[in-house]
This record gives C-alpha cells, sequence and structure tokens, in this order.
C-alpha cells in the first residue's frame, strides 16, 4: 500500500467519525455535515481512481 493511500484511508476514516460525532449532537449542523460527506466523497472517489492505476514496479 502507497504512503499517499494509506493517508486517504486514514483521512476517511477520521471524516467518518466526524460526521458520526455531528450527527449525535443535539442540532447537527446541516452545512457541516455536507462539507463532511462531501470532502469523503472526493476522499472515497481518489482511492477509489488511484485502485484502477496500474501500480509502478
Amino acid at each position: 500500500m502507497s504512503f499517499l493511500r494509506y493517508k486517504l484511508t486514514q483521512l476517511h476514516a477520521r471524516l467518518d467519525e466526524q460526521i458520526r460525532t455531528e450527527l449525535t449532537r443535539r442540532a447537527p449542523d446541516t452545512f457541516r455535515l455536507l462539507r463532511l460527506k462531501w470532502l469523503r466523497l472526493q476522499v472515497k472517489d481518489r482511492l477509489h481512481a488511484m485502485a484502477w492505476q496500474p501500480q509502478a514496479a
């Protein structure tokens, strides 16, 4: 696993945790949730694109 893929995986997990934390609040911030979900999707798309790239030897 490349270092970049590892860091993106960690970022995705951290964003997941922040989303779960925000959802447990009494009055979740809708705009913060939208931003966190958008960022998580961007990371997921980047990871997916990396999975389909040929690996350098």
